[in-house]
């Protein structure tokens, strides 16, 4: 088995210098050929109660029913564990997103399809993990709902804290959200069903999942598939 003085996708300055990559003896294609299916990163990005979690909840559900291998990254459960010492500064929030990239990207060897659902409110963040799990398997997908529907939808009440000065640093409120400009598929909750959101979204991750990476890269900017 090789091993490597360093990581094999550069980037980061390590502070564990001295420890070494090693490949294993079964490979991603590997994987992937046993799980019949290609690995892929579809990144859910909105404002908060926008119904990313729900969509990649029910979506994962129905791709599993295809015979599909699934594993949904939900923004609220990581800071249970992964991220549990993390707040929602600038810094904590890019930290937030660096960690699950990391984490996705491990998923991805294993052959695993990921739905990861973030509000990752900036644009430099969710480059960033693009640049991690690598264009080739980064999918993202602008779940896009104004604010004010958002507002209507939320359960938990953050909403209302966060204008009450209660909850600070939140997304749309007291931080801010910065919409994707080239999102790989754009879907509106607030004028679709979640039925109908779910069906375009899986029929988008059925049509795109198997597209080679070099046709993905020839894709044209700003060209996102629209819902409606």
């Amino acid at each position: 088995m090789p091993c490597y003085p360093t990581y094999p996708t550069d980037g980061q300055d390590m502070k564990s210098c001295n420890t070494f990559f090693c490949d294993g003896r079964i490979r991603r294609p590997d994987r992937e050929r046993l799980n019949g299916h290609p690995a892929r990163a579809f990144w859910f990005t909105g404002l908060p109660s926008a119904g990313k979690s729900t969509l990649a909840h029910i979506a994962e559900e129905v791709l599993h029913q295809r015979g599909i291998r699934t594993y949904v990254f939900d923004g609220d459960n990581v800071r249970h564990g992964l991220c549990g010492d993390l707040g929602f500064s600038e810094h904590d929030r890019k930290e937030n997103v660096r960690r699950i990239a990391e984490t996705v990207r491990l998923f991805l060897d294993a052959g695993i399809l990921c739905l990861c659902a973030f509000v990752s409110p900036l644009r430099a963040n969710r480059q960033a993990v693009r640049d991690i799990i690598g264009p080739c398997d980064f999918f993202e997908v602008y779940v896009k709902c104004p604010v004010t529907v958002c507002e209507s939808r939320d359960v938990k009440g953050l909403y209302g804290k966060a204008r009450q000065g209660l909850v600070e640093n939140y997304t749309g409120i007291s931080a801010p959200y910065e919409e994707p400009e080239s999102p790989d598929i754009v879907v509106d909750t607030s004028r679709n069903t979640i039925e109908e959101s779910v069906q375009s979204l899986t029929d988008f991750i059925l049509q795109v999942m198997t597209v080679p990476c070099a046709q993905k890269d020839a894709q044209a900017p700003g060209k996102a598939v629209r819902f409606p």
